[in-house]
C-alpha cells in the first residue's frame, strides 16, 4: 500500500515538472532572442510553482526538464543552455529555503517569495551574461541591450514572484502531491 501510494505521488511530481518544463521550452523557443531573456515572466513563475508544489528540488527539477528540451532545439549552445537553466532553478530552490519561504500554515510570504524569485533571476542573468560575454565572448558587447535584459528580466522575476505568491496563497495552498 505504501509502495503504492510513492509511486502515485513521484507519478505527480514528474507530470507536473514535464508539464511546467515543457511550457518553459514552449516559451523559450517561440520567443526571439534576445527577448525570450528578457520576458522571463512566465519560466521564473513555474520555477516558483514548481518549488512550491513539488516541494524539495522542485524549481531545480522543472529547470533541468525545461533545458533539456531548450538544449535539444539549440545545439550551438546546448551546454550553456542547459547549465544556466537549471542554475535557476538551484538558486530559486535555494533561496526559497534561505528565505524561508512557506510558512506553517501553507502560505507563503509574499516578500520572501518575491525576494527570491528577484534574487534568482538577476543573479542567473548576471552569471549567463558574465559567462557568455565576458569570459568566453560567444556574443558582442552591447551595452544597451545588457542593462536592458538585466533590468527588464529582473522586473520580470519580481512579477512573477507576486503572481505566484497570490496563485498560492488562493488557490494552490492546500493541494496535495
Amino acid at each position: 500500500m505504501r509502495k503504492r501510494q510513492y509511486l502515485r505521488q513521484s507519478t505527480k511530481r514528474v507530470t507536473i515538472a514535464a508539464i511546467f518544463g515543457a511550457v518553459v521550452f514552449v516559451i523559450k523557443t517561440f520567443m526571439p532572442s534576445p527577448l525570450d531573456k528578457m520576458f522571463i515572466v512566465v519560466q521564473a513563475l513555474l520555477l516558483a510553482l514548481g518549488a512550491l508544489l513539488l516541494r524539495r528540488m522542485g524549481a531545480t527539477f522543472v529547470a533541468a526538464i525545461g533545458g533539456i528540451l531548450t538544449a535539444l532545439l539549440r545545439q550551438a549552445f546546448a551546454p550553456f543552455t542547459f547549465l544556466f537553466a537549471f542554475l535557476y532553478g538551484l538558486f530559486v530552490d535555494a533561496f526559497f529555503f534561505i528565505f524561508k519561504v512557506k510558512i506553517a500554515d501553507g502560505k507563503v510570504k509574499t516578500g520572501r517569495l518575491v525576494a527570491s524569485i528577484t534574487l534568482s533571476t538577476a543573479l542567473v542573468g548576471l552569471l549567463s551574461y558574465y559567462v557568455t560575454v565576458l569570459v568566453l565572448g560567444l556574443l558582442q558587447r552591447n551595452p544597451i541591450l545588457e542593462v536592458s535584459i538585466l533590468v527588464i528580466g529582473t522586473v520580470n522575476g519580481a512579477i512573477a514572484g507576486y503572481f505566484a505568491s497570490i496563485i498560492w496563497n488562493k488557490h494552490l495552498k492546500n493541494a496535495k502531491l
